[in-house]
């Protein structure tokens, strides 16, 4: 029933080293719908492509806002984001009601690093099987945060999870250079380019199977922050306008390769 006599349950280690659960739990995030993420000096993006189960059902929500200066995206287990996402938010208005300020990204992301270790101390726990990715602005800037279910947690300028994001992640790599500086809507685009990168040559981004979260800080006036541009999230009919600029001239790689066979003969032929 089992493969070995080490992956009952999450706290035994195998002769090698290894949790098997936690291995398991990371394969249910690289299973799960691929997520991307932006950061810039003033804005960080989540983009996500979204699922449904079946033709009749509908898409599975993907881009989760936790306050008004933080949201997340994941892979993996959407119930178990939920309870992670849930209990984000309970911390960040415990934070406002106690020291009467937003809970600052850092602290944060490493509460739900410490509860998902927990889980890996406990026989009664399991790891939670769902990746995020926590985007959000504080006193120090915007952040963009990796959480895996080993309790792990990391601060990206870009990064992407869930099935074929590897495709987005080279996309990431080959332009990284460019997202410091870029603004909200160049880093939107960026985004949509990388998820864009990681489907399958039969299927489009379309505003029903994709969705944006957006927070950051305004233009400022002598190179000082201006005003929080809150989490925001864009779904639905909203995804139009994003789309039809960030996809705009780029065709399939079918196309594209078509193309370039198209203008290498007509150079021949001149």
């Amino acid at each position: 029933m089992f493969r070995n006599n080490y992956d009952n349950d999450a706290i035994t280690f195998s002769p090698q080293g290894r949790i098997f659960q936690i291995e398991y739990a990371s394969e249910a995030v690289k299973q799960g719908s691929v997520t991307v993420g932006l950061c810039s000096k003033t804005h960080v993006v989540l983009v996500a492509l979204k699922r449904n189960a079946e033709d009749l059902s509908s898409y599975q929500k993907k881009i989760i806002s936790v306050d008004t200066h933080l949201g997340l995206s994941l892979a993996g287990l959407a119930s178990d984001a939920r309870v992670l996402s849930n209990f984000m938010k309970r911390q960040a208005l415990a934070s406002k009601m106690t020291y009467g300020r937003p809970i600052p990204i850092e602290r944060i992301v490493e509460q739900i690093g410490d509860r998902a270790q927990t889980n890996t101390q406990n026989y009664s726990n399991r790891p939670y099987g769902v990746g995020l990715l926590v985007a959000g602005v504080d006193d120090t800037g915007p952040h963009l945060f990796e959480f895996q279910p080993s309790g792990m947690t990391q601060e990206m300028v870009a990064c992407a999870i869930g099935a074929r994001s590897q495709m987005a992640r080279t996309y990431l790599e080959r332009n990284l250079d460019q997202f410091a500086d870029c603004g909200r809507e160049e880093l939107v685009t960026h985004g949509l380019k990388a998820l864009k990168e990681s489907l399958n040559q039969d299927k489009e981004l379309t505003v029903e199977n994709a969705s944006v979260g957006v927070v950051g800080w305004s233009a400022g006036v002598g190179g000082k922050k201006g005003k929080l541009e809150g989490f925001r999230l864009y779904d639905g009919e909203q995804m139009a306008p994003l789309l039809e600029k960030a996809l705009e001239g780029s065709g399939t790689k079918a196309e594209d390769e078509a193309q370039g066979e198209a203008q290498a003969e007509s150079m021949d032929t001149s």
